[in-house]
């Protein structure tokens, strides 16, 4: 025993022998880059020109097949929206299966099949691949496009689309490619409920007969398969799809703006802004600086580490984070780096993001930076090696890209092999801060004045088309003109003033639930209960008086906050119009936008203790078409009717920032002057 811990004793000082010979105050050298020994997958191509990638995988007795439709991008203009349908419609049904019993045989197998507009997507367990491979096919071959499955999806679409107006993210989307790209252009253009409503059940007929072709095609099959069973079972089942013609598109995008111009889109409910820097990058997946730039683009904002996100979270704190993006494109590449930021701090934001992009080109990446952003590319490539399929999707993409047949095997080698200097010269030429659009969405009544330092300000919708503001040469039309002319489009001021007490029902419906909002106001008891049910049964109630606002819950009450309960005060005034005089808020007009396609004054009102609100007033009718707030959210309304001389709106659109999607609202029932309510 004594001879034994001897040994372990001499063993122990020989490794502190070796560390204090060790300098631990620096990093060790990195290493030469590991040498990745990818596994190919194996190809062949039937006679219809339909490509097949083979990944054998005989862990799991599992297989899955994805399938690639090599298509140009697609203009879809006043039917922009069709291609968001396809996949689903050829999942509606077809010649000898109706969607229910396709549904009920993939899940007698425990399979998943999916579509899309140019792919789609099959897998289960091996046993079961013959019976997942004769409903893929017959879906892929034999779809009958029902109508009624037509009119369901684009309901669905229809309500994802109102749902998107109020998504700040939704609307960044829609603006930055339109300036980016163009609104006349695949990546550029905006689905809305026109192009939506326009869709034919023609339409998706001919995008199918036209693009579902299968010398466009690639599929990867991927699992517990060998290349010959893989033959077989494809021409068995695939072997009869038909070959043709697939027509082919060219577009142009606009060129790179010659300065920084800047696009703002004002939304007057957002208490914080999405900053975005954006440009269009010809990049294309088998250039050289592919891997270079990537490094450069980890640098400035890949996570974390980035200098976006160290500037503006943890040295400004204007964000939780900030970060860049870089996608190459057979097509048209982009670069972004954005963020979300307070509104009081949008400009200061904005313009610490351009800092950061210039100080980027003056070559001032470090060797530091340089060996962290390898290692984390490194590192996210090994990880992605892990997933059976992404042998396939490197097939594929070296087949679509035109790639060096060795890009996937020496990538390791290749990011080791990138230089301090390389990246360097690099950075000014993929990264820009001056030929590029800053795209801001936000409150932008609140920084708009700030940022033209930054650049040319210009103003979009939500949509991404230029908001064409008029001025108003008249000075015989004011605000408080406006105002008046609202007051007596709807009924005059006596009528209005009559008006004590009013009881209004709406309906709507949230999430597949019919529900009813029954409002009851009294300005003489300085009263307002609002409750909402589902059939009878109340699911909440909010009453408010001068004093307090108290809201019950599943029989649970609590009272409001002060903040809540000043906003529901005001709420108390049923024409609130009339009471602006006394009120004591300020009326400015705003010249002149588009509502829903119709000209509308646009007037902000100030009360003297805040709480700012803009309305939108029909230049031809006088009708209030829009109100918003950052505190009651939005309300577009769309309808009025008349009650005892008065107009009130009977169809309108909510969206308030605690509901998650707009509610669109139906007047049912309106009493005016009715019998009193108590609390």
């Amino acid at each position: 025993m004594k001879k034994i811990n001897c040994y372990i004793s001499l063993f122990l000082l020989s490794i502190a022998s070796a560390f204090a010979q060790v300098d631990r105050s620096q990093y060790p050298a990195p290493g030469p880059a590991p040498q990745i020994n990818i596994g190919e997958a194996e190809s062949f191509t039937l006679d219809n020109g339909l490509k097949v990638f083979v990944v054998e995988n005989h862990k799991l007795p599992r297989v899955a097949y994805s399938l690639v439709l090599d298509r140009d991008p697609l203009f879809e203009g006043d039917k922009a929206g069709l291609t968001s349908l396809v996949g689903n419609m050829m999942m509606g049904g077809t010649t000898s299966k109706s969607k229910d019993e396709i549904d009920e045989s993939i899940d007698m197998i425990g399979g998943r099949i999916s579509f899309s507009s140019s792919s789609a997507n099959a897998s289960s367990l091996t046993k079961y691949q013959d019976q997942l491979l004769s409903l893929f096919t017959d879906i892929l071959l034999n779809p009958v496009f029902p109508q009624e499955e037509l009119e369901k999806l684009k309901k669905q679409e229809l309500s994802g689309i109102a749902s998107s107006k109020d998504d700040p993210n939704a609307i960044m989307s829609n603006v930055s490619n339109a300036v980016l790209y163009g609104k006349d252009t695949p990546y550029g253009e905006t689905e809305t409920e026109a192009t939506v409503k326009n869709i034919g059940l023609d339409d998706v007929k001919q995008y199918y007969s036209s693009y579902y072709k299968p010398n466009i095609a690639y599929l990867a099959i991927v699992g517990d398969i060998n290349v010959k069973q893989a033959k077989e079972l494809i021409n068995k089942y695939l072997g009869a799809w038909k070959k043709g013609d697939v027509p082919q598109h060219a577009f142009t995008t606009k060129e790179l703006p010659t300065k920084r111009e800047i696009a703002l889109v004002n939304r007057p409910t957002s208490v914080q802004s999405i900053v975005k820097l954006a440009y269009p990058v010809d990049l294309k997946p088998n250039d050289p600086n592919v891997i270079p730039a990537a490094i450069v683009n980890n640098i400035l904002g890949g996570g974390s580490a980035g200098r976006l996100f160290q500037k503006l979270r943890e040295e400004k704190g204007y964000t939780y984070g900030a970060y860049s993006s870089l996608s190459p494109s057979r097509y048209i590449g982009n670069f972004s780096a954005s963020a979300s930021v307070r509104t009081e701090v949008t400009d200061s934001a904005a313009l610490a993001l351009v800092g950061e992009l210039e100080k980027l080109g003056q070559k001032t990446i470090t060797q530091a930076e340089l060996d962290d952003a390898k290692a984390t590319l490194m590192g996210n490539f090994g990880r992605s090696l892990e997933q059976p399929s992404t042998i396939a999707s490197f097939a594929i993409n070296s087949e679509l890209n035109k790639l060096p047949k060795d890009f996937y095997k020496n990538y390791l080698k290749n990011i080791d092999a990138v230089t301090l200097e390389q990246a360097n010269t690099l950075a000014p030429s993929i990264i820009s801060a001056d030929k590029a659009y800053l795209i801001i969405v936000g409150n932008t009544d609140a920084f708009a004045d700030k940022v033209t330092q930054l650049g040319e300000v210009k103003f979009y919708d939500i949509e991404g088309n230029p908001e064409v503001k008029v001025a108003v040469d008249d000075a015989s039309i004011t605000a408080q003109g406006i105002v008046d002319k609202y007051i007596a489009a709807i009924g005059g001021k006596e009528k209005l003033s009559a008006v004590k007490r009013i009881a209004i029902v709406n309906e709507t419906e949230l999430q597949g639930m019919k529900l009813g909002i029954e409002s009851y106001n009294d300005e003489e008891k300085e009263l307002a209960i609002q409750e909402v049910k589902m059939g009878d049964q109340l699911l909440s109630k909010v009453v408010t008086t001068k004093e307090k606002t108290i809201m019950t819950q599943q029989g649970q009450s609590q009272e409001a906050p002060a903040e809540m309960h000043n906003t529901m005060v005001k709420a108390i005034q049923i024409f609130p119009e009339l009471h602006y005089a006394e009120n004591k808020a300020t009326l400015e007009l705003d010249g002149i936008s588009k509502v829903n396609g119709e000209d509308a004054y646009k007037v902000k009102v100030t009360p003297t203790d805040g709480g700012a609100s803009v309305n939108y007033y029909s230049v031809s009718s006088g009708l209030k078409l829009k109100s918003e707030s950052a505190s009651s959210g939005e309300a577009e309304y769309k309808v009025y009717k008349e009650y005892e001389g008065i107009q009130l709106p009977v169809s309108s659109v909510v969206k308030n920032p605690g509901i998650p999607m707009p509610l669109e609202l139906t007047t049912t029932t309106v009493v005016i002057n009715g019998p009193e309510r108590s609390e």
